[in-house]
């Protein structure tokens, strides 16, 4: 039983307060809410049982391990996706949480930065519609050729159409045949206005790509699979927003990402809230690397993918 969204945030009050002896003013602080918020998730924390959340067995299970992921990686929040068999289609199951917890990060003026890939799309097509005021939604990359699916012009458009906003495309391609005239096309106004505007979004929503021989940005053809294998040995870990990131989530110093026009990296981290979702479990070398980089503030992802997260930072798994 997973804890539903609206929840969360008394179970993140009563973990600061009971497992790490916070005081009700600290927790306040650490949540960015009033102290009299605070005594009341505790009050229902003690209602609902949520205190014995150490010796509950599946039914904090995921919950707990969330709670453990927060404070080893030092994020604002994380949803875990449980495993469920018998769901109807179990691999929409995350893209469908992710969508559920994007509609409660966002608010009235919101200016979301969007990035493009399989999962950002299928998070986009399950998502309910929403009527917010004043929203703007803007492509954090250029764009790629007709024949792909899940191109960042469709991925920020999509997410525009669903929530009554104002969509922004970047017109310009994300790969550009020589560095120089990548760089040439970076300073035409037009498209050094809207990458500068990058980092006043207050919101982003992205995923972190692999770097393997199924990796999107091979059947995109941005790079050919011999390339990438290169720029693997050379130390690609996953990429972000078109870009290839090393393992400490820093851009790979390579002749691909100067051909790219693409949001740089300082840009994203400038975003206050930025929502990293991932669904497969061969992405957890691209979500480490983006993880180290502090690329992400807040995080969805599988249970199995969160175990396997917690054993690579030496975490005993949660019960």
């Amino acid at each position: 039983m997973a804890i539903r969204p609206s929840d969360r945030i008394v179970h993140k009050a009563a973990w600061l307060y009971y497992s790490h002896g916070l005081r009700q003013d600290e927790v306040a602080q650490r949540l960015g809410i009033s102290r009299a918020s605070v005594a009341t998730y505790l009050k229902r924390a003690r209602e609902t049982g949520i205190v014995n959340i150490s010796t509950s067995t599946q039914m904090f299970g995921d919950d707990f391990r969330a709670r453990r992921l927060e404070d080893v990686l030092g994020l604002e929040s994380v949803w875990i996706v449980p495993s469920d068999d018998n769901a109807a289609d179990p691999a929409a199951e995350t893209p469908a949480v992710a969508a559920s917890v994007f509609l409660e990060m966002v608010g009235k003026g919101d200016r979301i930065g969007v990035a493009w890939g399989k999962t950002v799309y299928q998070i986009a097509d399950v998502m309910a519609f929403a009527d917010l005021q004043g929203i703007s939604v803007v492509q954090l990359c250029g764009n790629l050729g007709a024949p792909y699916s899940y191109r960042p012009d469709q991925c920020t458009m999509e997410i525009a159409r669903r929530l009554n906003a104002k969509g922004m495309n970047l017109y310009a391609p994300l790969v550009l045949s020589s560095e120089q005239l990548a760089a040439d096309l970076r300073q035409e106004p037009v498209v050094r206005d809207q990458l500068a505007g990058i980092a006043d979004c207050t919101l982003a929503l992205f995923s972190v790509g692999g770097v393997d021989d199924d990796s999107h940005i091979i059947e995109c053809g941005a790079l050919a699979r011999d390339e990438l294998q290169v720029l693997r040995s050379k130390g690609a870990a996953g990429v972000i927003a078109g870009q290839l990131i090393d393992a400490a989530g820093e851009l790979l110093d390579c002749a691909y990402n100067r051909r790219l026009i693409s949001s740089d990296l300082a840009s994203i981290r400038a975003i206050p809230k930025r929502l990293m979702v991932v669904q497969q479990d061969n992405k957890l070398g691209p979500l480490l690397a983006a993880l180290a980089g502090g690329l992400a503030t807040h995080l969805v992802l599988p249970r199995s993918l969160a175990d396997r997260v917690l054993a690579a930072k030496g975490v005993a798994e949660a019960a």
